[in-house]
């Protein structure tokens, strides 16, 4: 079961991020929310009203991506406590954060974390019946703990 999801969107894409928060509301009820700087704002802002403060999830805002929040969620990601990623990036601009943005990527795909970079993504995973299940456990490859105990 889908608990922790961080939630990140460059400028030109916040207001999309925020459009898929409120349409899925009901599905991150349940969830811990961390986002970076000022998307975890207006996902805060978008959730209270949508869900009322007495029914919303806990959000957690980071710092902005660019200061740090990016590899706030990628320490969170190798730690274990991101069970889904949302990243709404803006790929017709290069950032100057880019190898941040590749980092949380690269930690993502590594640790197996279930991540989307656009809304049908996003759709696809919060609608499947394993984002629900009690009974999926996301399976953590053997290369990071052969990596951990390689002989030097």
């Amino acid at each position: 079961m889908i608990r922790n999801i961080a939630l990140v969107a460059h400028d030109a894409r916040k207001s999309e991020l925020v459009d898929w928060v409120r349409f899925n509301a009901g599905s991150l009820e349940s969830c811990t929310l961390y986002c970076t700087g000022t998307t975890g704002r207006l996902i805060r802002e978008a959730l209270k009203e949508t869900l009322g403060e007495e029914n919303m999830p806990e959000v957690n805002c980071l710092l902005s991506g660019p200061l740090g929040g990016d590899a706030q969620i990628g320490a969170m990601i190798a730690e274990g406590k991101v069970d889904m990623l949302v990243f709404f990036c803006d790929n017709l601009i290069m950032q100057g954060h880019q190898n941040d943005v590749m980092g949380l990527v690269r930690l993502a795909s590594l640790y197996n974390v279930p991540f989307a970079t656009n809304r049908s993504t996003a759709d696809f995973i919060i609608s499947s019946p394993l984002y629900q299940s009690s009974e999926y456990e996301r399976i953590i490859p053997a290369c990071i703990e052969s990596y951990k105990n390689r002989k030097l």
